[in-house]
């Protein structure tokens, strides 16, 4: 079936306009990301084409742009020293992968063997360059259904990952606007103006007047750091994205970068939502014979290997003083990694605030935490574990 780029851009805003209605209206109990899925995944299996979203005009290029942008923007809304604090949060997203890992090589083999467990576990510890190595090199095999297990595995783990997430960092933003009303976040608050204070000492570039931060300014000055990300990437061997947002973080310290330079530039809204289109055109490949040929190891890989993320993160998480729903929420990342981590870290705060400082106070302790764990999860710890198990199928 064939749409024009408008119906198919109206079909998609629909699917994701009722999944953020749902959301509103649970207060995050169903998050949006977990109820555009479903949808999307119904529609595939029934009316929609499965390359509606290329006909919408969401095609390769754009994404990526979108995604240099965006990552970059979130440098924006952390600091130096904010980024640098994260070495816990490294910690605990890696102990949860050590917890899928465990889980998975021991119980897992003994349930649904070697091959399975082999090519499942690190599509499961997030990014679809994990999925996309294991699923070639089990082709080249001659292992088809291990193949399409690989795939699927990274396809299905969303369904999840969004609602245990949504639930864990609702209860996270309860207990930190307990402690805001509780005027427990004095103490915060001296910290960030501190902070702010070290900001200002670091700012080679002068703030720049206020009738030139226009769109076209901000975007020029975002696309110059993403540029630059991608052009030193190579030679420093860390994947691009991480270092868009690292670039994100110094350009922002410098002064050369707006703080949520997006947002104020008025396009944060639209290239988010070309970046979680996207995402949702995996769901096309995941057809009911596909899913049933493969259910079995398929779902019982997942909450095996959840099992085990959730004990080795909670458990590391407490050690470095964070609380279980925090751990776990970290280490969560690895089933859906950027921006859903983003959206749901987000949604959950607005659900629980009351005000502008509440919702504040519970982003600035949980969005950088997410983000992170996302980064070590999907982009750097998945693909490193994805090219030794390549090696063991």
């Amino acid at each position: 079936m064939q749409f024009s780029v408008v119906a198919a851009f109206a079909i998609i805003l629909f699917i994701l306009t009722v999944g953020e209605i749902v959301s509103i209206k649970t207060k995050a109990f169903v998050p949006s990301v977990f109820v555009s899925a479903v949808l999307f995944l119904i529609g595939f299996w029934t009316v929609l084409p499965p390359d509606i979203i290329t006909q919408a005009s969401f095609a390769t290029p754009v994404v990526y742009m979108s995604m240099y942008l965006l990552l970059t923007h979130m440098g924006t809304l952390m600091s130096v020293r904010e980024l640098l604090s994260q070495w816990r949060t490294v910690l605990i997203a890696m102990a949860g992968v050590v917890g899928i890992c465990v889980t998975a090589l021991t119980l897992g083999r003994v349930l649904f063997g070697w091959e399975m467990v082999i090519a499942g576990t690190p599509p499961l510890s997030g990014g679809v360059v994990a999925s996309i190595l294991m699923s070639t090199a089990a082709t080249e095999r001659g292992l088809t259904t291990v193949a399409v297990l690989a795939t699927s595995v990274y396809i299905t783990q969303g369904f999840f990952g969004y609602p245990v997430t949504a639930l864990l960092l609702k209860k996270e933003g309860k207990r930190l606007v307990e402690k805001f009303r509780n005027g427990e976040a004095a103490a915060a608050t001296a910290v960030a103006a501190t902070s702010e204070e070290k900001v200002s000492k670091m700012r080679i570039f002068p703030p720049l007047p206020e009738r030139y931060q226009t769109s076209y300014v901000i975007l020029l000055k975002l696309g110059f750091i993403a540029w630059l990300a991608t052009v030193v990437s190579p030679y420093i061997h860390v994947n691009e994205f991480v270092v868009c947002l690292i670039f994100g973080v110094i350009g922002r310290e410098i002064g050369f970068l707006e703080d949520r330079a997006l947002n104020k530039a008025g396009a944060f809204g639209y290239l988010m939502t070309v970046l979680m289109a996207f995402i949702f055109a995996n769901l096309a490949k995941a057809t009911p014979s596909m899913l049933a040929e493969i259910a079995l190891p398929l779902f019982g890989l997942i909450i095996i290997g959840l099992i085990g993320m959730g004990i080795m993160s909670m458990l590391v998480g407490k050690l470095l003083g964070y609380s279980k729903e925090m751990a776990f929420s970290i280490a969560m990342t690895a089933l859906y990694g950027f921006p859903a981590d983003y959206i749901l870290t987000i949604e959950a705060a607005k659900s629980v605030a009351e005000n502008d400082e509440e919702y504040e106070y519970i982003a600035s302790h949980t969005v950088p935490q997410m983000l992170v764990g996302g980064f070590t999860t999907v982009t750097i710890t998945s693909v490193v574990l994805a090219g030794f198990f390549v090696k063991l199928l």
